[in-house]
């Protein structure tokens, strides 16, 4: 069957440049994003809850956006003044080059991984003195925790915000050929909104490897899967199975 509507559940994209603007222009297809789940701060007073005291950490571990936007926005509820000397241990350069939006860079001690988590562990290991804090989500890696114990550093974790599943009732009678999913949340989040779910001659794009274990587990049938190495980004699987779906 050919392709003509896509639901990406994720925000639209702020670029101008974006990969799917071309797929769109290139295959004539519809387009549409929309976020399955999205992300709600965790309030100052649940987080002196779990016995966080921002004074106590000389450094902060930062894995993504959510992360700097939700330790600066608990700061200023707790009224806490950050420090110049506070280290940032920052997991990539866009969350470093984000972190600019609350600190001068050039005045702070910032430490950039280059994009996974265990680029900034062999930075943290040298600084085992600090006391680190690792703002996250309630559904933060296990990997994570794992890594940073067997450091054998001072850290804690705080839960500064959460992962909510959107409300999508008004997409109940609208029907997309291909729903492109790059979490095991989202999928969560499609099966909580729509638990009478049928696949159908849906086509089903998912992204990564833990994105494909919950496609499967909730009984999903799996058409478009990325990365590979024919197809490393979304975009192109897409564009990949597209132009073959549509030659027909």
């Amino acid at each position: 069957m050919k392709v003509k509507t896509i639901l990406v559940s994720q925000p639209q994209p702020t670029i101008e440049n974006s990969p799917y603007i071309q797929l769109k222009e290139n295959l004539k297809v519809n387009i549409d994003f929309r976020p399955f789940i999205h992300v709600e701060g965790v309030p100052a007073k649940e987080i002196r809850h779990q016995k966080i005291d921002l004074t106590k950490y000389s450094a902060i571990i930062l894995t993504s956006r959510n992360a700097v936007d939700h330790f600066f926005r608990v700061a200023e509820e707790m009224r806490y003044t950050i420090p110049n000397s506070l280290k940032y241990f920052c997991q990539s350069e866009a969350v470093a080059y984000y972190l600019q939006k609350y600190v001068v860079y050039r005045k702070r001690k910032i430490y950039v991984g280059q994009r996974k988590f265990e680029d900034i562990v062999s930075l943290i290991k040298k600084y085992k003195d600090e006391t680190f804090l690792l703002p996250c989500s309630d559904m933060l890696k296990p990997s994570i925790p794992a890594q940073l114990n067997e450091l054998n550093i001072n850290w804690t974790q705080g839960v500064f915000y959460k992962t909510v599943v959107s409300d999508l009732s008004d997409l109940r009678d609208v029907y997309y050929d291909v729903l492109v999913f790059f979490s095991p949340s989202g999928i969560d989040s499609l099966f909580k909104n729509f638990p009478d779910f049928e696949q159908n001659n849906t086509r089903i794009a998912v992204f990564g490897n833990t994105t494909v274990k919950a496609a499967k587990e909730a009984g999903l049938r799996i058409d478009i899967e990325a990365p590979s190495p024919k197809t490393p980004s979304m975009t192109m699987a897409l564009d990949s199975y597209i132009r073959e779906a549509n030659k027909r």
